[in-house]
């Protein structure tokens, strides 16, 4: 059975590529619609562009999500948006943004 290598396209890489090239969003409306920087998103566009070109040109299967990550255990907390569990040195990458509440200076 052939098995064809695989490149991971995270959900920021696809959505990105959505908002871009599906959607037509210059990267300024696009990067606030994720919640980050212009510059961010350029990165997470060309990335995700990359892969796709990749997998492509070079025949390799492309995962959608996340690639394979290592779970923190036992961990209580879950991110408010996703409700999935932390990843073991990282955040969601979401940071929450869509369900946190305002900060509070003291």
């Amino acid at each position: 059975m052939l098995q064809l290598e695989t490149l991971a396209l995270g959900r920021d890489e696809l959505e990105a590529i959505r908002l871009a090239d599906v959607e037509g969003l210059y990267q300024e409306e696009a990067a606030r619609r994720m919640g980050v920087s212009r510059p961010t998103f350029a990165r997470i566009l060309t990335s995700g562009r990359s892969k796709v070109g990749r997998a492509l040109v070079e025949g390799k299967a492309l995962l959608f999500g996340e690639a394979p990550v290592a779970w923190v255990k036992g961990a209580s907390d879950a991110c408010p948006v996703h409700a999935g569990r932390k990843r073991k040195g990282r955040a969601c990458r979401c940071r929450g943004r869509a369900a946190a509440a305002p900060r509070v200076s003291g």
